[in-house]
């Protein structure tokens, strides 16, 4: 292994060639990384059941661990632009390897709560990193890399509700403990991608930042436009949110399916976001990110809306569709960032999986309370409306006409 990264990686005299086994490896060790995490949301009917947790003591769950990768991400991002870590890739998997094994032995609810940020803080080190190992081996393909990068993360999170629907629901909490064995074989690709990085790593600080599209853009319409993409993420996650906390119980609640059979459709929604991610990252470096990501999050508005009121069939069409439509939109948000602020790609990166992260967990806790308050039904009906916030895309500045200009 430690051979083909070597000699996949970035030589000095082909550094404009995409390193295809270097992004296949960091992509295997997102779905690792990933599967790992999804498990914690596919539990959530055992837990609650286990434990005999409220709606909003399963939101608390999420945005503990959501929360503690949030606030670290932009940090550790900012830090390792100035000082590149290499070897943080095992260490951050490495918490999450103890927070998988705390999580299957937890006598209490609380110790769940710590699993959880466990999970979080490795999941807080290993983004920021990962996503510049992405970008170090594009070879000038940053859109491609990314959503390649991110396919791997999306199919481990839709492998999770299988995997837990096998041998979590079946053989209870402690079978959670042989899914570390995952987490040492991510440790193991994530030392060997550690060597590569460490020899490349000049790459990660640059040489000399070229003349780029937001050189031609004033501070404060960088500042905008960079507020314009967090409302956008808010609008994907908040939404996401739903579906990865609270899918399995509204199919349970609303079309009485068992907990195996719901976790076959939340599995379905999950590998239609994979199948999404790959599309964006190419297309936006073919016609614009900007289009991308105005499509994306604009364009499953009309599915959202119908969602709440379809019948079971439906139901998995349209989660299919929404799946795939909006997971087009992060690859083309992040490198979309990236090149609006060139040389800061870990604080960027951080930022953005951090805001991510945090969205993602204010909503599970959020929704989870008004699903209390009301119905997991009116919690989905609410949710449709978020997606028309893409509309606000419209204000994002074309980089692509704005670089030809400058």
């Amino acid at each position: 292994m430690e051979t083909s990264l070597n000699s996949a990686g970035l030589s000095k005299s082909k550094t404009s060639n995409t390193s295809f086994k270097v992004l296949g490896a960091i992509s295997v060790s997102h779905l690792l990384n990933d599967m790992i995490q999804s498990l914690i949301f596919a539990i959530y009917p055992v837990l609650k059941g286990g434990f005999n947790l409220s709606f909003w003591q399963i939101g608390l769950i999420t945005l503990t661990y959501q929360i503690t990768a949030s606030l670290l991400q932009p940090l550790v991002g900012l830090y390792t632009d100035h000082r590149p870590q290499p070897y943080w890739l095992p260490i951050g998997m490495s918490f999450t390897l103890i927070g998988l094994l705390l999580l299957s032995v937890a006598p209490s609810y609380h110790l769940v709560l710590l699993a959880a940020a466990l999970v979080g803080t490795g999941s807080a080190i290993f983004h920021p990193e990962s996503s510049r190992v992405a970008r170090m081996a594009s070879g000038g393909r940053h859109g491609l890399a990314q959503s390649l990068f991110q396919v791997g993360g999306n199919l481990g999170s839709s492998l999770g509700p299988l995997l837990a629907a096998a041998f979590v629901v079946p053989y209870g909490q402690g079978s959670i403990a042989w899914f570390s064995l995952a987490a040492l074989l991510a440790i193991i690709i994530l030392l060997r991608i550690s060597k590569w990085y460490d020899h490349h790593r000049l790459g990660a600080r640059g040489k000399a930042i070229r003349r780029t599209a937001s050189a031609a853009l004033s501070r404060n319409k960088v500042i905008g436009t960079i507020g314009i993409l967090l409302l956008l993420i808010f609008s994907k996650y908040f939404y996401l949110a739903s579906i990865s906390s609270y899918f399995t119980f509204y199919l349970i609640n609303k079309f009485q399916l068992s907990v195996q059979s719901a976790q076959i459709y939340l599995f379905a929604f999950l590998f239609a976001v994979a199948f999404g991610t790959v599309i964006g990252g190419p297309v936006g470096d073919r016609i614009g990110r900007k289009f991308v990501i105005w499509a994306s999050i604009l364009g499953v508005a009309p599915f959202t809306l119908v969602l709440p009121y379809a019948n079971l069939f439906w139901t998995g069409v349209l989660v299919v569709i929404i799946g795939t439509i909006l997971a087009s939109a992060f690859s083309a948000i992040l490198v979309y960032a990236q090149e609006l602020i060139p040389g800061k790609v870990g604080m960027v990166s951080g930022l953005f999986f951090g805001f991510a992260f945090g969205m993602g967990g204010i909503g599970a806790a959020v929704l989870g309370h008004l699903a209390d308050r009301t119905s997991i039904a009116f919690v989905y009906q609410v949710c449709s409306f978020l997606p028309l916030l893409g509309i606000i895309a419209a204000f994002l500045p074309n980089l692509e006409r704005t670089k030809q200009t400058a």
